[in-house]
């Protein structure tokens, strides 16, 4: 079975678990989801969905963001971690998209990674979610999954995005990921995946449980 052949599979398995696949992080436009996928850095999508109704009623627009410190924005998002160095990005990127973007967030990975605080990852979830572009979001939960499932090498986040690029067929890669961070969360965790219950075991290159029992 080739690569493809076996992504095809994972895609149909994962529409058929997870219909709806869709973004865990709440947004109502294009900067709201670029600043919560910035706090969402090493914290979860549900303490950030706690968080940014508060951060977005105070702050509504990029102006609103433009116009204070960044002391101003650190209590609202201290429980999200790092919340210093986030503050000062979510700021300088305010800032930046004011200046150098007439205050609307690019629509290409290229200018989204300009941006202070912005990686691939954050800039393929906007390319994706927000503009319809075929994205590959690589979290932890697509290179550990895609890793085991054997459609991916190593844990290089831009050369898993690479390798995922060649196999998967670019109208399914953006909700491909997202239905990975759903399997990753309730089944195919990193500590103790449920092989057992796994609706892609059939054809999973490297079964974790079967690994422990050998």
């Amino acid at each position: 079975m080739t690569k493809k052949q076996r992504a095809l599979l994972a895609i149909q398995a994962l529409k058929t678990e997870y219909p709806n696949a869709i973004c865990s992080l709440t947004y109502a436009d294009p900067l709201q989801l670029l600043i919560a996928t910035r706090l969402s850095a090493q914290c979860t999508d549900a303490r950030v969905n706690l968080v940014t109704p508060a951060l977005f009623e105070r702050f509504p627009t990029i102006d609103a963001f433009c116009r204070v410190t960044a002391a101003d924005i650190e209590p609202i998002i201290h429980s999200c971690g790092l919340y210093k160095t986030k503050a000062r990005d979510i700021l300088a990127m305010c800032r930046m998209l004011k200046a150098d973007f007439d205050s609307k967030v690019p629509d290409t990975i290229e200018k989204l990674t300009t941006l202070p605080g912005v990686g691939r990852k954050t800039a393929n979830l906007i390319v994706g979610d927000i503009f319809g572009k075929p994205a590959v979001v690589t979290d932890t939960h697509c290179i550990r999954i895609c890793g085991r499932l054997g459609l991916s090498e190593g844990k290089n986040p831009l050369q898993v995005e690479k390798q995922l690029r060649k196999i998967l067929p670019p109208e399914e890669s953006n909700h491909f990921c997202h239905r990975l961070v759903l399997h990753g969360r309730a089944v195919c965790t990193a500590r103790n995946p449920n092989c057992e219950n796994c609706c892609m075991r059939e054809f999973c290159k490297n079964p974790v449980q079967k690994q422990n029992k050998s």
